[in-house]
């Protein structure tokens, strides 16, 4: 199985808080992994820290995180997180910018500022993410006019454009209703067959839906890694085992 991100070591800190306790983790190419665990136990630090968002706000790493065998704490974060998109929990359009300029955002903030050029990129991020069909026609509307599940789309597209490697998801759906939530996780499935996903989840029966591998984290440290259907099935930690049958948590 390919590997796409190694992280061996992993500590993470706020100040002299640790937040992260020697997590080490192989995460295999065009797969979903779904990251699990209670509140507070170091799921959206895990994923911040990938792409060094941690460091953004003020915490510190100390161990190694390598793509494609690349140590990501040498690499210049802004090309970095080209390679690495994250889509947030809450959707987050531009609130001044047009479906088509959100989705153009990314490419523009690189250089890229040919029509011609973003046009296309914009449909293929626009139908990456199915939402082209829906918005085709208002594409100079604003992105905050259109509803939640379909601006957690746009940010989607919006990260599609720059072509990332890697998909990191804080949580996508946490603020949507159920058919918007049912579109994001066929989504997920249909963008494994390009991208690797790592998705932070506080929702047991999507993770098992939409991942072929679970990481459960406790406390900081990652208690079990296997696949999903194991995880859920027949897990090796008792601990696991008491989280994802709904006795803690």
């Amino acid at each position: 199985m390919d590997i796409k991100i190694s992280v061996k070591n992993l500590d993470a800190f706020y100040g002299k808080n640790k937040v992260l306790k020697n997590i080490s983790i192989d995460i295999p190419k065009n797969k979903v992994v779904a990251i699990i665990g209670p509140s507070g136990c170091g799921k959206s630090t895990f994923l911040r820290c990938l792409n060094r968002m941690h460091e953004v706000v003020g915490g510190t790493i100390t161990g190694s995180i390598e793509v494609d065998g690349e140590d990501l704490t040498r690499t210049d974060p802004v090309l970095l997180r080209k390679r690495l998109g994250m889509v947030f929990q809450k959707p987050n359009p531009f609130p001044t910018m047009s479906i088509f300029n959100n989705v153009a955002a990314g490419l523009r903030f690189n250089g890229v500022r040919n029509k011609k050029i973003l046009t296309p990129i914009v449909e293929r991020s626009l139908k990456q993410a199915a939402l082209w069909d829906e918005v085709k026609d208002n594409l100079e509307d604003s992105g905050v006019n259109i509803s939640g599940g379909q601006q957690q789309r746009l940010c989607i597209a919006r990260t599609l454009a720059v072509d990332p490697e890697v998909i990191l998801m804080d949580e996508p759906a946490s603020a949507l209703d159920p058919i918007s939530t049912s579109k994001i996780e066929e989504l997920i499935f249909e963008l494994k067959k390009n991208y690797t996903i790592v998705i932070v989840t506080h929702n047991m029966q999507q993770a098992a839906r939409v991942s072929d591998f679970t990481a459960f984290f406790y406390m900081g440290e990652l208690i079990e890694f296997d696949k999903t259907t194991k995880i859920f099935t027949n897990p090796s930690n008792k601990k696991t085992e008491e989280y994802v049958t709904g006795r803690f948590g």
